[in-house]
């Protein structure tokens, strides 16, 4: 896997942008359908030579090659350079990108070298002057050349942004979620589709989906099944995790619109693109049906595998995202605190996800308006239970005092 940081502002320095921050967070080896993964990070990357040789490199290892690429398209300003397409690198502008960004042809070519399953995941922007031509050779094919690439384009923003971009917080959500009724690899674009749906400011996307890749995106909820415990008779609610200031929030749909028990597990079909078909109800607006969709799935495992399942959990993680993105972000802090506490109690405090779970619920919480007192002690429980979350926990603490109109000094 080789995660490329295209990100142009010097001031930046080394340091990865919030999107290419937000893959490095959660855990990239876990995200390729290998049993060992190679990752190499090029954050501020410099020189289009010195990464052209980290993607022929990359390019020519055996099995699946992932490679995620964030930052800003430019073209070439130069009547020399013709408006090619290029990701900027460390000090790109559009007057010099012929010679310091990295050409997207070069990038997709090598690509296209490698004799295993390959795909290209990108999310990125695109100055004013590159807009036109990046839509241009969308249309043509010209930006995939022949290779699996799924992703977005949007407008770059006047300011760099703070969070990572929607579509990857999408991406990673749904690749958490993985697919119940698939194999060791999950669909590619029924990810892509999930991640289209994660909410974020209004203005214009151009999606991107080309090619099959194959094999090279790890199927959650099939690796849980490997690893399942026996069998447990019984089933009882399982719990979600939570989010932390500026996490990366994941889909999600209200998941107690319609009971569990109103749609049989039974009814609910084994399939690849399983996610592809709730989020297409979320979208739609039938969040009801989405919603209870999910419930089914999290029910056929509680009976199926037991309470502390991690498929049971990763259903209740999907039910959170559903919730959020129907907008109810008290439903969701809750569904997420109760997947962090499943997952601490499987994998105990040091657990990544389990802490990604946190921060997620911590997320919603901010948002939950009125709720948010009453979700505010269980969300401190949690963070007293991660390490280095005494300051996600005086956050808590800030903002509820803010809730509750308590200046800052008096509060102490």
């Amino acid at each position: 896997m080789l995660l490329l940081d295209g990100t142009p502002d010097r001031r930046r320095g080394a340091v990865p942008n919030p999107t290419l921050h937000a893959v490095v967070g959660a855990d990239p080896r876990g995200l390729v359908a290998a049993d060992a993964v190679d990752v190499v990070q090029l954050p501020g990357a410099a020189g289009q030579q010195s990464v052209l040789a980290y993607l022929q490199h990359a390019a020519a290892g055996p099995g699946p090659l992932l490679v995620w690429v964030t930052g800003r398209l430019m073209a070439s300003s130069s009547r020399r350079g013709g408006g090619e397409v290029h990701l900027a690198l460390s000090g790109s502008t559009p007057g010099n990108v012929r010679y310091t960004g990295l050409p997207w042809s070069w990038l997709t070519r090598t690509l296209g070298a490698h004799e295993g399953p390959a795909l290209l995941v990108a999310d990125v922007e695109a100055d004013a002057a590159a807009w036109p031509k990046v839509v241009a050779a969308a249309e043509s094919g010209q930006l995939s050349e022949g290779i699996a690439l799924f992703g977005v384009v949007t407008p770059a923003p006047p300011a760099p942004a703070q969070e990572a971009g929607p579509y990857t917080r999408g991406f990673l959500g749904a690749l958490r979620a993985g697919s119940p009724g698939a194999g060791p690899a999950v669909d590619v674009a029924a990810v892509h589709q999930w991640a289209l749906a994660e909410p974020g400011p209004a203005g214009q996307v151009l999606p991107l989906a080309y090619g099959t890749p194959g094999p090279v995106l790890n199927n959650a909820a099939h690796q849980a099944r490997s690893h399942r415990p026996d069998p447990v008779p019984e089933a009882a609610p399982v719990r979600d995790a939570v989010p932390a200031p500026r996490a990366e929030p994941a889909p999600a749909v209200p998941a107690d619109a319609v009971p569990a028990s109103a749609v049989p597990a039974s009814a609910v079909p084994v399939q690849d693109d399983l996610l592809a078909g709730i989020l297409a109800s979320a979208r739609a607006g039938r969040h009801n049906e989405a919603a209870a969709m999910a419930a089914a799935w999290e029910q056929q495992a509680l009976r199926q595998y037991g309470p502390h399942s991690p498929e049971a959990g990763l259903w209740t993680e999907v039910r959170a995202d559903l919730a959020r993105l129907a907008g109810d972000h008290g439903r969701a802090a809750e569904l997420w605190m109760s997947a962090a506490h499943a997952r601490l109690e499987r994998g105990g405090a040091g657990d990544v996800e389990a802490v990604a779970a946190v921060k997620r619920a911590h997320y919603c919480w901010q948002h939950s308006g009125e709720q948010a007192p009453g979700l505010a002690a269980e969300l401190l429980a949690l963070w007293e239970r991660v390490p280095g979350g005494a300051g996600a926990a005086d956050h808590v603490r800030t903002h509820l005092r803010a809730l509750q109109g308590v200046p800052p000094a008096a509060a102490r």
